[in-house]
C-alpha cells in the first residue's frame, strides 16, 4: 500500500507517518522501482499501537521502548508490565496534583462573592500572594 492508503487505514496524517519514520518508530519502508514508499499491513498495526500508547500518555521515547519489547514477542512480559506500572504511577501522581489544584481553585471560587471591588477579590489576592 502507498503512504496515503496507510494514513487512511491507520487514521493518521501522512506527515505523521513521515515523522514516525524519522523518529524510527516505523521501520524504513520498502521502495517501489519508481521510488514510492510501499507499506505492509504490519505498519497499520504498528501505527495503531503508537496511537494507543500515546492515548495512554506514553512519550515517543517510551513508545520506542515498548515497540522494541513488542518486536521481541518471545521475550518475557515483565519489562512490559514494568513500563506500564511506571506510567501508571506517573498518572496517579498527576491525578493527585490535579485534585490538589481542583480543591484549591474550588476554595478560591467559593471564597469570592463575584461582585464588589477587584482589590478585595480573594482569587486575585491569592494569585498575587497576598492574604485572602
Amino acid at each position: 500500500m502507498n503512504i496515503g492508503q496507510l494514513a487512511r487505514q491507520a487514521g493518521v496524517a501522512i506527515d505523521t507517518i513521515r515523522y514516525y519514520e524519522r523518529q524510527r518508530l516505523l521501520p524504513e519502508p520498502q521502495r517501489s522501482p519508481s521510488g514510492y514508499r510501499r507499506y505492509e499491513s504490519g505498519d497499520v498495526v504498528r501505527l495503531h499501537f503508537i496511537r494507543r500508547a500515546k492515548t495512554l500518555g506514553f512519550a515517543l521515547d517510551d513508545i520506542r521502548e515498548l515497540l522494541a519489547l513488542s518486536d521481541g514477542r518471545d521475550g518475557d512480559m515483565a519489562a512490559m508490565k514494568s513500563a506500564a506500572s511506571t506510567k501508571l504511577a506517573v498518572v496517579e501522581q498527576r491525578l493527585q496534583e490535579l485534585a490538589r489544584m481542583r480543591d484549591a481553585l474550588r476554595d478560591l471560587v467559593d471564597a469570592c462573592p463575584g461582585h464588589g471591588a477587584l482589590a478585595q477579590c480573594p482569587i486575585l489576592n491569592a494569585l498575587a500572594g497576598e492574604p485572602a
